[in-house]
């Protein structure tokens, strides 16, 4: 996700209270776990600010002139294959996070310089201590160049990272709860982090943080994994104080502002603008399923019941720059993120949240996994995954859904909701016009289909399924579902949609 003003100003990360440690303190993923626990066993109290007025008075254009100096790069100097630099703390960011590096099992804390920073001319009055902490941090490291941004963890609990040839798009977060309810959502936030030191050759960073919210405390871990498909390993212990309405694990956060399946631009030069286009499923049945995203005039909430799912994540599809003719967003090079579930997560949903968008600096999807049950308040909510960060490496082994359109006819049959949906992949390709190549339509409450058709494109090489529905007077929002098929056998994904009269 980019973090953008907007979200920041809602997000701001918490302080710790923690700047004190001992640098001989022994630490691994146990003694967090414990921390965790015994955190999340007495009341929650916000921690203090350590940021000083002066700071979180800042305008937007006064924060901008303070900028990291490359050359004090955490680890830079030792020649290590990652480095790290920092996010100052200030303006939005009203709370800073403790950083720490691990020698090994030894704790040593990376403490605030104004050394680290140029300020642009910017004139701050007064002392800031080396304990004030930062905003948070990013880690460098080799992709495209040897010294490229990796990832970068700013903001409540939100990380993102990037993979070979693309730029910054959605992002990831520690946990969701509560999002899209009535009452409102909660954000915890990762209070410390603590970063291994790499050794020399090195083809991974680990990176430990400790999160802390009203109704959690929780202990992750990341492996992360740079390359053409950025692989992040996230471990996670999680105790409630009090079990939430709505916990979400692996929540991913998007942005969809308008696509070829809005119906407008807003008046937008650009055909399209989204980080991502649709979310993923691959359930435990083997069947792939596609939801195109949209800019609902209306928050709503959908829910895909699985037992054990087998991946899910938010794509941003369409590679093509001429859809989104940006020079300067690069909406064509934003990655997507595919969450891979390690063990059993047993029974459970994952729920798409599409919030209104008035814009694009609006971060309006979440997609995220939601236990059927959670063990009493107290107890370990333990949970791993794998997160990949791609471009176009994980994809549905049949036909996939490249593009979505819907509309009516002005002159004939106004009344029906017309579906244009395009289905592509190497098999669909090949094949010639074949009337054994049929469409599977379903149709949900509220409208009838009225007809349905499919045809090779001798164009571009894709199938399209073309098909109408009528709705009733009801109003209700309608499931449709489609695929190719030539029986026995299912050609492609599934698509489905929701659509709103």
């Amino acid at each position: 996700m980019k973090f953008r003003a907007l979200l920041l100003l809602c997000f701001a990360l918490c302080a710790s209270s923690a700047s004190g440690r001992a640098s001989d303190e022994m630490f691994d993923f146990e003694t967090l776990r414990y921390r965790a626990k015994m955190l999340a066993a007495r009341p929650y109290t916000p921690r203090a600010t350590t940021v000083p007025a002066a700071l979180r008075k800042l305008s937007y254009d006064e924060y901008r002139l303070i900028t990291f100096s490359g050359d004090q790069a955490w680890w830079r100097r030792d020649g290590l294959p990652y480095q790290l630099q920092f996010f100052h703390p200030g303006f939005v960011h009203q709370k800073s996070v403790q950083v720490f590096e691990l020698n090994g099992p030894t704790v040593k804390p990376i403490k605030f310089s104004r050394d680290m920073f140029n300020y642009g001319g910017l004139k701050i009055g007064g002392g800031l201590p080396d304990t004030v902490g930062f905003a948070g941090f990013k880690v460098l490291g080799r992709l495209n160049l040897p010294a490229d941004e990796l990832v970068s963890f700013v903001g409540a609990s939100y990380f993102r990272a990037l993979c070979l040839k693309t730029v910054y798009g959605l992002s990831a977060r520690g946990l969701a709860i509560n999002t899209a309810e009535p009452e409102g959502e909660e954000f915890p936030v990762f209070e410390e982090f603590w970063i291994e030191r790499p050794v020399a050759g090195a083809k991974q960073c680990v990176i430990y943080a400790l999160m802390d919210s009203a109704s959690v405390a929780g202990a992750y871990r990341f492996t992360v994994t740079p390359g053409a498909d950025t692989v992040m390993q996230v471990k996670a212990v999680v105790y409630c104080r009090k079990n939430p309405k709505v916990l979400g694990l692996a929540p991913l956060t998007s942005m969809f502002w308008h696509g070829e399946n809005s119906g407008t631009n807003h008046g937008d030069f650009r055909p399209e603008v989204h980080d991502s286009d649709g979310l993923m499923v691959f359930n435990r049945a083997n069947e792939w399923l596609w939801r195109p995203l949209s800019n609902p005039k209306a928050t709503r909430v959908s829910a895909f019941s699985d037992d054990n799912p087998r991946g899910f994540g938010l794509i941003q599809r369409d590679r093509n720059y001429e859809s989104y003719q940006d020079l300067e967003a690069h909406y064509h090079l934003r990655p997507s993120a595919w969450v891979e579930p390690v063990g059993n997560w047993g029974r459970g949903s994952v729920r798409l949240a599409e919030l209104s968008a008035a814009d694009e600096t609006n971060d309006n999807i979440v997609a995220f996994w939601v236990p059927e049950r959670l063990p009493e308040a107290g107890q370990a909510i333990e949970f791993e995954y794998k997160l990949h960060w791609y471009s176009d490496q994980i994809r549905p082994p049949a036909g996939f859904v490249a593009s979505t359109r819907t509309g009516h006819s002005q002159t004939h049959e106004p009344e029906l909701r017309r579906f244009v949906v395009d289905f592509d992949g190497p098999y669909l390709r090949q094949q010639k016009p074949d009337p054994a190549i049929v469409p599977e339509v379903s149709v949900g409450d509220g409208a009838k289909l009225a007809y349905m058709t499919v045809q090779k494109n001798p164009y571009n090489g894709m199938w399209r399924l073309g098909f109408g529905i009528k709705p009733d007077a009801s109003g209700r929002p309608v499931e449709l579902r489609c695929f190719l098929k030539k029986p026995p056998h299912v050609l492609t994904e599934t698509w489905t949609y929701l659509w709103s009269p």
